[in-house]
């Protein structure tokens, strides 16, 4: 009886265990242990906008929507790939050229969750995103830091927001996707601020593929941050010729410097990296040009700073007040409590300067 006691109760947690596997998100299939399936992530061409599709396992998720114009090209390329169904749909933060395709979308497919930033905007753009789901009766919430949430192998971690905070940029739901070993981060328009604030989450923000945020501007990926996510290549969804000067010298230079391979929309279009959760590979080659999209009398096109020799002097501007120094081209330059010093880097933290977080001079 006692056998019969004890074999009833293995089947019976068994069982529970099965069918929580199957039921909750929380029981994610490649953390487990077990084999990553097929993930493509294709970073939409959009134009000076965003949209990531992501498939896993017969799974797909779609990572912002671009601009109002692009929401029926986003619809057929979707059903180019044979998409019936979005397991999710992720609306970073409220601007038009990440929701304003979103309601195309919400008409033409069925979707599971929609994930949207704590931000909300009064106006036209985002008044339509609203109606479009409540006219399919679509639910939709701010995920929560630290949630984790499975997509077919792949395993999807909340980063942010973390805050309340006075732009919708900073407001970016950000995510880790984890397919096996490979490691792809995505993180909206999150700025310096924001991503601080993701850096004292504690979780594990290294990356093999880093989707640059907001566009490849200087406002984001800040020094402290991308060290921690350490990333081997970074793709930047923006437009040609855009007005915005995207993506930023700066940004690049932190790339160039650091062995990033870089990938481009705006030079190669539609990018799609096919990881088996080993290995990662590209549609196209990295791009070479290192251009920016900011104009500086070289045809825009970016240049590595000239080496210099540790006894050459270089200036540099120092800011009276916050105690920093910066480099003579950081976008942070203080216009008030300004000093310019052609002392040495040794010199001016010895007089208790800190170096610029963001130009890292």
């Amino acid at each position: 009886m006692k056998k019969i006691y004890k074999r009833l109760l293995s089947i019976l947690l068994v069982a529970f265990i099965l069918i929580g596997g199957i039921t909750a998100d929380s029981m994610l299939s490649s953390a487990s242990g077990a084999k990553a399936g097929k993930m493509e992530v294709h970073y939409i061409d959009v134009g000076q906008g965003d949209a990531t599709l992501v498939t896993c396992d017969g799974h797909a998720m779609l990572i912002d929507a671009g601009d109002y114009s692009k929401g029926t090209a986003i619809q057929n390329y979707l059903q180019k790939q044979k998409i019936k169904k979005l397991d999710y749909l992720i609306l970073t933060h409220p601007d038009s050229d990440h929701i304003g395709g979103a309601p195309v979308i919400i008409t033409k497919f069925e979707i599971g969750r929609v994930f949207v930033s704590n931000y909300e905007k009064d106006n036209k753009t985002y008044q339509k995103l609203i109606q479009a789901l409540d006219n399919k009766r679509l639910k939709y919430t701010t995920p929560e830091t630290g949630t984790q949430y499975a997509l077919g192998t792949a395993k999807i971690t909340i980063l942010a927001p973390n805050n309340v905070y006075d732009n919708p940029n900073d407001a970016s739901v950000a995510l880790m996707l984890q397919n096996g070993k490979n490691k792809f981060l995505f993180t909206g328009d999150a700025g310096e601020d924001a991503e601080q604030d993701i850096l004292e989450t504690d979780i594990d923000l290294s990356a093999d593929v880093y989707k640059a945020g907001h566009h490849g501007s200087s406002t984001s990926t800040s020094q402290d941050f991308f060290e921690a996510v350490s990333p081997s290549c970074a793709v930047i969804s923006c437009g040609e010729d855009n007005s915005y000067g995207h993506p930023h010298a700066e940004t690049l230079n932190t790339f160039r410097m650091n062995g990033v391979k870089v990938y481009r929309t705006d030079e190669d279009g539609t990018i799609i990296a096919t990881s088996d959760g080993k290995e990662i590979t590209f549609n196209v080659p990295a791009s070479e040009t290192w251009r920016s999209g900011e104009p500086n009398g070289n045809g825009s096109v970016w240049k590595a700073p000239d080496q210099k020799s540790e006894t050459e002097k270089i200036t540099y501007v120092l800011n009276t007040k916050t105690r920093k120094f910066h480099r003579t081209s950081c976008s942070s330059l203080p216009i008030a409590n300004r000093k310019d010093s052609s002392e040495s880097r040794e010199n001016i933290i010895a007089q208790g300067y800190e170096p610029c977080k963001r130009c890292n001079p």
